[in-house]
């Protein structure tokens, strides 16, 4: 499938997915988002994929939202009105996903369901949305000329794209309140600080240090990775580690039967592993948290 504001490359099990706006920094749009969705979706099972990479065409990552489409730029139905409880028991409506449901969160809860690690390559400005995706990224590398923004109140909106879940757990409460009060855009230096980002990389380098670490993740057992991924996010969030204790039992268990096993005897024999086993034929206990 082609996409009109993305670029798809994938080479040695990795897609490279590339915001492809240049002439508009990037920015995002309500197409952007559905098309962002389309692909972490179909990404999460097509076993031609073992790892995301992504950053942006041109000088800049994601200059957030385009301010510049005509009408409600987020997308919105303003003639709705919508409470609580059509977030509790309308959410899949829909009217509500149109007219009311953040772009950018839809966008972060298909990343966070999604069984491939997700790698941010943050190669200029990432304001706004372009810094919330972000957050639901595994890992975020920023090239010298990165510059992350948090700049919701700035324009009187708030935190979007689950931000208020995210960014927290990354930086700390404290941080990400003083980030999103200010506006501040950040250099990278200052992301680097706060642990936003992994490390900072001349622009040149940064795709590739960014594929250093997709390689690795590439090696190993795709189900094993798959269930490392969202038992870190998810038993993370629970409030006794019991929770987690259930979910390891049985993750551990399946994942020792095929390439567990293939992993033990080629550590024995002092060889390369070679895993079998697809994300796309999860066990079936996958996924525990419906």
């Amino acid at each position: 499938m082609s996409y009109n504001t993305l670029k798809l490359d994938v080479k040695d099990y990795i897609l490279t997915l590339t915001l492809n706006r240049p002439d508009a920094l990037n920015s995002f749009t309500v197409e952007m988002a559905n098309e962002l969705i389309d692909v972490f979706n179909k990404a999460s099972d097509d076993d031609a994929i073992r790892v995301i990479v992504v950053t942006g065409a041109g000088r800049a990552f994601c200059a957030g939202m385009d301010l510049t489409k005509a009408g409600n730029v987020f997308g919105l139905d303003e003639s709705l009105a919508p409470t609580m409880d059509d977030m509790h028991n309308r959410l899949e409506d829909p009217e509500i996903i149109a007219g009311v449901r953040d772009t950018g969160g839809r966008v972060v809860l298909a990343i966070y369901d999604c069984k491939k690690p997700v790698i941010a390559a943050i190669n200029g400005a990432a304001v706004g949305i372009g810094a919330t995706m972000t957050c639901a990224m595994d890992i975020r590398l920023a090239s010298e000329y990165a510059r992350i923004g948090f700049v919701f109140n700035k324009i009187g909106i708030t935190p979007e794209a689950c931000s208020t879940w995210f960014l927290p757990r990354i930086v700390g409460i404290s941080t990400a309140l003083e980030w999103v009060y200010s506006g501040e855009i950040l250099k990278p230096d200052a992301a680097l600080a706060g642990r936003y980002v992994k490390a900072v990389y001349p622009a040149d380098q940064l795709l590739e240090e960014a594929y250093k670490i997709a390689r690795k993740i590439a090696s190993f057992s795709p189900v094993a990775i798959t269930l490392t991924r969202q038992m870190m996010y998810r038993n993370a969030a629970q409030a006794h580690p019991v929770e987690a204790h259930k979910v390891d039992s049985l993750a551990i268990y399946y994942a020792s039967l095929k390439d567990g096993k293939e992993g033990v005897a080629s550590f024995l024999e002092k060889r390369k592993p070679e895993f079998t086993a697809k994300s796309s034929e999860m066990p079936d206990f996958y996924p525990w948290w419906k």
